[in-house]
């Protein structure tokens, strides 16, 4: 810990004159260490994160980030961006340097008519879509209602209505972003075009977004919630979701997960604790037809429970909320799948019967759609050719377990590199450049890499999954 002292990247002591100066030019709070309020200030969701800033400024508006932006330049310091804190890598927090929360920055204006959300970047998605659902109107989001809007929207934007209406990122009208230099840009197809394109998909490398604004669509009531199946045929089951899944009309997105129940409101006491696979799936389109596009998935074999229903959108996208508690040890890896062959599931199932937490959870998100449409280089999210993301949560609440743990996560992913294509950036833990330059292809990181070194030539913003300029950019 550095104390009271701030240090910059070389590790000398930032004057106390130019840290009273900096207190003085914003509006929002600063916390340093001995501070109330510090020590929950610099814990993100990830439980295995644990760093200690020199600062946190708890920013008012877009004038405290450019002003929190200008100090750090300035005074070498290192930045970490915070919005809702859920990556898993642990990138919200730093050690010394500065973090910018943007927690407190919460409005909303939702303009019915026009069918757009404008949203300042500290939002998480609970709160987004209740706003937007006060008109029956919604975007695709994340999967877990305290996930911050922004890091999500940046790396991409995976939910439940990608199918029908696309990613995250491609419902993203404009941006209000605060550069490396200070200043702030409006980005959108008109504007600072090249900054847009690599803002959706490319992360928090070329700048800090104060505000979104975002394409809603009519959305109110879902058909949603999980068929679940006795684990011991997982295999089978697996199997025919695959052979089912290109009859799915757009509206239907699903996901397929091995899991142990976890005590929830919907589930009988006989099946908690139990090992089982399940499909989670959300209809956003006419009920009716929703009940004819699912019942297949009713009919992989005899359901333990089936929870399908029409229900408020909100509802739902709050379902995974009971298994991403904050303060859980998180440990993921993921990869893009553009087949399920025999050989491949055989594999996922061997790994699954050896998960060693009942917290773990394994997902595959059927992608495709939509959300596959689009062409390729239309922005800077990749691999749009993807058939599904898997993405191998582990959880546990023992550190002196981690090692076992995460020894079973790197070997799942190991063998399951025969069949990857790919990554989605925002499921990377701290994986090094080679795993980052997989979330792309080749030429978008060129591209990628061009653009960092117009926008961020020093690359201050980089803790993230970082794309570095090139050198003396």
């Amino acid at each position: 810990m550095t104390g009271r002292h701030v240090l910059n990247t070389q590790g000398a002591s930032v004057s106390e004159a130019a840290v009273r100066e900096f207190l003085s030019s914003v509006q929002g709070r600063v916390l340093r260490p001995g501070d109330e309020g510090y020590e929950a200030g610099r814990r993100v969701w990830n439980g295995m994160i644990d760093r200690h800033p020199s600062m946190i400024l708890y920013a008012a508006g877009a004038a405290d980030v450019a002003a929190a932006v200008a100090f750090s330049g300035k005074n070498s310091l290192l930045v970490a961006v915070r919005s809702g804190g859920h990556n898993v890598a642990g990138n919200a927090v730093c050690d010394g340097g500065l973090v910018i929360d943007l927690s407190r920055m919460k409005k909303i204006d939702v303009d019915a008519g026009a069918m757009t959300a404008r949203a300042d970047a500290g939002l998480v998605w609970g709160e987004f879509d209740n706003a937007a659902h006060a008109y029956g109107l919604a975007t695709t989001g994340g999967l877990v209602s305290s996930t911050g809007i922004a890091g999500l929207t940046l790396g991409g934007g995976i939910g439940w209505l990608m199918r029908k209406y696309g990613l995250t990122c491609d419902n993203l009208l404009s941006v209000n972003i605060i550069t490396a230099e200070g200043r702030e840009l409006t980005a959108s197809e008109k504007e600072n075009a090249d900054l847009f394109w690599a803002i959706r998909g490319g992360g928090g490398n070329f700048g800090i977004v104060t505000s979104f604004t975002y394409r809603l669509h009519p959305v109110r009531d879902v058909l949603s919630g999980a068929v679940l199946y006795p684990a011991d045929s997982a295999r089978e089951i697996l199997r025919g979701y695959r052979s089912r899944l290109p009859a799915f009309p757009d509206e239907l997105t699903t996901m397929f997960l091995f899991l142990t129940l976890q005590p929830a409101r919907y589930l009988p006491d006989h099946l908690r604790g139990l090992r089982a696979v399940a499909v989670y799936l959300c209809h956003a389109g006419d009920p009716q037809e929703g009940l004819r596009a699912v019942q297949p998935l009713r009919e992989l074999s005899a359901p333990l429970l089936d929870t399908v229903a029409v229900m408020p959108y909100p509802r739902f996208q709050s379902m995974f909320d009971a298994n991403a508690s904050p303060g859980l040890l998180n440990y993921w890896k993921s990869v893009y799948l553009e087949a399920l062959s025999d050989a491949c599931i055989e594999t996922i199932t061997e790994h699954a019967e050896k998960m060693t937490s009942p917290l773990t959870q394994i997902h595959l998100q059927h992608m495709q759609g939509a959300a596959g449409r689009l062409p390729e280089d239309a922005m800077a999210f990749s691999h749009r050719s993807a058939l599904c993301c898997l993405n191998i949560v582990t959880k546990w609440t023992d550190s002196a377990e981690s090692g076992r743990h995460i020894g079973w996560a790197q070997t799942f992913a190991e063998a399951m590199g025969p069949y990857a294509h790919g990554v989605y950036v925002n499921f990377l833990g701290d994986e090094g450049n080679d795993r980052i330059r997989s979330a792309y292809n080749p030429e978008t990181y060129k591209r990628l890499v061009a653009l960092k070194t117009k926008y961020d030539p020093s690359n201050l913003f980089r803790l993230n999954q970082n794309i570095r300029p090139a050198a003396g950019g």
